[in-house]
């Protein structure tokens, strides 16, 4: 930038005609903007401080030394005044906004520079000055600052200095606040920015109290020594604190505004992300940014989370992260409840969304490792539709809920934030996940073993406080099946390790002796074991019956494991634990090398694509080999695969996903099938119904509990709608009755 600074002076303070000259050449400046950069703004700054002013001007009028006309001691000085008021505010010229905020940014940057702020100017190459860039020995930062407050009390005399400043200043400071946030918060989750911004702005404050200088008090100090740092002490008043408050709002309003862009990565980075979100929340209170915030997180998530590209168990757990990043950002939690409805809606949609929240909950999944030690909390659930205890809280505590809440009959203390409330409440039924627990119980004891049942038993006792006494009953008897069974089978093993070596069964057998009507229902698959192992099962029986007296057993003889050993010519497999299909395929080579897939099929009862599918488990140890015609051999040697280690447990492929559980949707179809036979029999007797009778008689007759579960009105309706489609039901005008037989 260059500067006259003595580009168009007076010829000599006392000089008539160089005063006079003085002004006409300023304000011709001033109009025509030919002045290059701020010389025509450091000829008024020059006049003003070498004349002393429109003081000596209306002094040099008084004593009759100018030679302009006007009558009165202050005709000059009001000509003057007027003059120049009057340009600026009717003829600006075109480039005056241009020039003041190419001032005011040098200036700016000089100040920085000066107090040592990080937002000066960066030092250019060759050891030039960071404020004015200009060589060190011809620097002239503390003359640029004298000229600033020169500028701003003759424009302050002119009662100009907001008029001509604010929208530069205003235009700065938001250029300025946007680009120290983009450096400095941008992607930045994990410290608070508001203590730094608080220091900044003290800083800027200075510079505003220069910019801002009146004639009296702390702007006078000031004014005689520039490089003294202008402190918002010093230059306090309404100006100043107007500026203070609008540079908070604007600060605020931007930090919204980008972390709202940022919010999906925020939340799935919590707790790590805590300190942006208290700064959020300290932002989000100042402005009118909620319902932004609302439509642009929705958007975020429905686009980037809700859809079939995400597996269910990332969905739940950036749904835990949300209900505990909105909590901290909004306590009535009318943010969660809005923002977080689309998830919740969508997982309801997912089958296995009961499945991966209860695997979480007993510790069995990585995703959802937050709900293990939610649990061990023990807080009992609370679902949205239940009455809680604040209603008992006193009536003065009450606030409303802000004005964005979706509508319901619950308040904002009544909302739970319990994660596993939440979870819960996605179905409203606490029985869902019980019987999902259920099922998952019984796959997890069923595959072990031994009879261990530590671990179960307490998370069986933490899930007593959670969903009560009386949900977990089924549980409590599953897990007193497997106590009782260890007790069974050392009683037996006992009994037969006192008869004779004739005596003895050929094989040892233990079991799991299942109370069936507290189990859920077990898969059922046809198998016929080796005569050798019917006989063990056998024995078995007897001595159970023995035991308990009228009590029988009924054996599940695709369930259970088997271990066992091999001899090859060549090798030994020893301790190998495979499961019982594969145990009697194995069995049956042992009568004769070679066995066709219809021969097997036959002999075990069980489909040939089963038998064709557990034979690869086989092949692959290099057992067996398939021959031509499909028909299955021995390798008794030539095995080129690596021997198997000892105790090795074999698993195929279709073990590792199936469960001895039926699913719940082949549980829901056998309890709709129930409903259907009491449908069918009211049907028949009343002849024809309509869909709110046929529901009031169902939660009439049928029984509730873990086997039956009663159905919505809704579901009813879709499973009538099923049976008229497959013309086992007519309907006319909301009644069914079913089709006459001919």
């Amino acid at each position: 930038m260059v500067v006259e600074l003595n580009s168009g002076e007076p010829s000599a303070p006392g000089s008539d005609q160089g005063v006079a000259k003085a002004w006409e050449s300023v304000t011709a400046a001033l109009v025509s903007g030919t002045e290059p950069r701020f010389g025509a703004w450091f000829q008024l700054c020059g006049l003003w401080s070498r004349s002393g002013g429109l003081e000596q001007l209306g002094a040099w009028q008084a004593e009759g030394r100018c030679g302009l006309s006007g009558p009165g001691p202050r005709a000059l000085q009001d000509r003057a005044f007027t003059t120049i008021r009057a340009l600026l505010l009717f003829s600006p010229p075109a480039v005056l906004q241009q020039r003041v905020l190419e001032f005011y940014s040098r200036t700016f940057s000089v100040y920085m520079s000066w107090e040592g702020g990080e937002d000066g100017a960066e030092a250019p190459d060759g050891g030039a000055c960071p404020g004015c860039g200009a060589p060190a020995p011809l620097c002239w930062c503390l003359e640029a600052l004298q000229r600033l407050q020169q500028l701003s009390l003759v424009l302050s005399r002119l009662q100009l200095l907001e008029w001509v400043s604010a929208e530069a200043v205003t235009a700065i400071l938001h250029r300025l606040i946007e680009q120290r946030m983009e450096q400095h918060c941008r992607g930045e989750y994990e410290r608070s920015f508001l203590l730094d911004f608080q220091e900044w702005l003290e800083l800027v404050l200075g510079w505003l109290g220069k910019v801002f200088a009146t004639k009296g008090g702390g702007a006078a100090a000031a004014a005689m020594d520039p490089s003294a740092p202008s402190t918002p002490s010093a230059c306090g008043g309404p100006v100043l604190k107007q500026w203070r408050c609008h540079m908070h709002q604007f600060f605020c309003r931007i930090y919204v505004n980008m972390r709202i862009e940022e919010l999906f990565s925020i939340i799935r980075d919590f707790p790590e992300s805590k300190p942006a979100i208290e700064d959020l929340n300290f932002c989000l209170e100042r402005t009118n940014q909620r319902q932004q915030l609302l439509t642009s997180l929705k958007s975020a998530f429905e686009s980037r989370l809700l859809h079939p590209g995400v597996h269910t168990s990332d969905i739940l757990t950036v749904y835990i992260s949300a209900i505990k990043a909105l909590r901290e950002l909004d306590p009535s939690m009318v943010i969660l409840q809005v923002a977080c409805q689309p998830i919740r809606k969508y997982l309801r949609t997912r089958e296995d969304t009961v499945r991966q929240i209860v695997a979480g909950l007993t510790g069995d999944a990585e995703a959802c490792s937050d709900l293990a030690s939610e649990l061990s909390r023990g807080d009992p659930v609370t679902l949205e539709m239940q009455d809680s205890d604040d209603e008992a809280n006193d009536p003065e505590d009450w606030a409303p809920d802000p004005t964005d809440a979706v509508p319901d009959k619950l308040g904002s203390k009544r909302r739970s934030s319990d994660i596993i409330s939440l979870l819960v409440s996605i179905y409203g039924s606490k029985e869902i996940f019980i019987d999902e627990y259920r099922t998952v119980l019984a796959d997890r004891l069923l595959h072990q073993l031994n009879y261990n049942t530590a671990r179960e038993i307490r998370n069986v006792e933490l899930l007593k406080l959670r969903f009560g006494e009386s949900h977990m009953h089924y549980c409590e008897v599953m897990l007193k099946d497997m106590a009782d069974s260890r007790r069974i089978n050392s009683h037996i093993r006992e009994e037969e390790s006192k008869l004779s070596e004739e005596e003895q069964p050929p094989l040892a057998l233990s079991a799991i002796v299942l109370s069936s009507e507290f189990w859920p229902t077990l898969k059922e698959e046809k198998l016929e074991l080796p005569a050798a192992v019917c006989h063990a099962m056998e024995a078995y029986t007897r001595r159970y019956e023995k035991l308990k007296a009228m009590r029988t057993l009924s054996w599940k003889p695709h369930l259970g494991s088997v271990t066992l050993d091999l001899e090859l010519e060549d090798r030994t497999l020893t301790n190998l634990t495979v499961s019982p299909i594969h145990a009697a395929i194995i069995l049956h080579f042992q009568e004769k090398s070679s066995w066709t897939l219809e021969e097997l099929s036959v002999k075990l009862g069980a489909p040939k694509e089963l038998l064709h599918r557990k034979l690869g488990l086989w092949q692959q140890q290099g057992v067996l080999r398939e021959e031509a015609a499909g028909r299955y051999a021995v390798m008794e040697t030539g095995a080129t695969r690596d021997r198997l280690d000892r105790g090795m447990m074999l698993i195929d492929s279709d073990e590792e996903r199936d469960s001895n559980t039926t699913t719940q949707s082949e549980q829901r179809e056998e309890k709709l099938q129930l409903f259907w036979a009491y449908i069918q029999a009211m049907l028949t007797n009343l002849d024809s119904m309509t869909l709110e009778r046929i529901h009031t008689m169902l939660r009439m007759f049928v029984a509730t509990g873990p086997v039956v579960t009663e159905m919505d009105v809704n579901e009813l309706e879709a499973f009538l709608q099923r049976k008229v489609r497959e013309h086992q039901l007519i309907v006319s005008t909301g009644i069914y009755r079913l089709p006459k037989t001919s």
